[in-house]
């Protein structure tokens, strides 16, 4: 379904359809109240971008393994955008955990999974993605980047959403040892020690900071290597001296 603006397609979608049949979308060209992971805004011009949210209807999951569902929706959004044309080297597209879409260190893509549970399993998820399509300008994303300025090129963000529509049921149908393999092959910053800070839990959106805040902050940053996520979408980093840590979304951010 398409409609040409409204607040927030995951909100409309959840409320206003909440019979609506498996991978039943809605599309907009802007969203007056646009949201990211931890509170975050999400910067778009109208009609420039794809924005949407799909409906996804697992089949008696336990909520428990709801991170198979962003790592299954992350993964077909890669291999959506891996598949178009002059995109040029495929490793720089890399999931960022949990889920956005980066290539190199710029922010491509956003993923806004949102579940609900009824008794122990997930009766609906809600996959909202904003891809960044033609935009040429951004004025308060912090690191973002576009298709356009990625490849000197125009596309249509509607038959985008059609290949995304076609790849995430074969995905979502994929064993979880393979899911999880694929995510972790692609996943920003998989090889290699990189900077990161602890934070405190907070309500404060993004989980990004600059070298420059980081050293304002009194956390102190500290060298790591991912080692591995557990099944519950945690992220396990290992610091310089073999010693392993487990973060959730809030307690960890990259210092980009």
């Amino acid at each position: 379904m398409y409609i040409s603006q409204t607040y927030s397609t995951n909100t409309l979608l959840r409320e206003d359809y909440p019979d609506a049949p498996h991978l039943f979308t809605i599309r907009t060209d802007y969203q007056t109240a646009g949201r990211g992971q931890a509170g975050n805004g999400w910067e778009s011009e109208a009609g420039k971008n794809l924005l949407f949210s799909t409906l996804i209807r697992p089949d008696n999951m336990p909520a428990t393994e709801q991170f198979s569902l962003s790592m299954a929706v992350s993964i077909a959004l890669r291999r959506t955008v891996a598949s178009l044309p002059a995109l040029g080297e495929e490793e720089v597209l890399t999931v960022k955990w949990p889920n956005d879409l980066y290539y190199g260190d710029k922010k491509l893509a956003g993923i806004l999974i949102e579940n609900i549970i009824q008794g122990a399993n997930i009766c609906r998820s809600i996959a909202g993605i904003g891809l960044n399509v033609n935009q040429l300008v951004f004025t308060t994303a912090p690191n973002p980047i576009s298709l356009a300025l990625i490849t000197g090129r125009t596309f249509d963000p509607e038959e985008i959403l059609s290949l995304f529509l076609a790849e995430l049921p074969r995905v979502l149908a994929m064993p979880f040892d393979e899911l999880q393999t694929a995510y972790l092959t692609h996943l920003y910053r998989r090889k290699g020690f990189y900077p990161y800070q602890e934070r405190e839990v907070s309500i404060l959106p993004t989980n990004n900071i600059s070298p420059e805040q980081a050293q304002a902050e009194r956390k102190p940053v500290f060298m790591a290597e991912i080692a591995g996520i557990t099944a519950f979408g945690e992220i396990i980093l290992r610091d310089s001296e073999g010693q392993e840590h487990t973060y959730h979304y809030k307690q960890i951010r990259y210092v980009l």
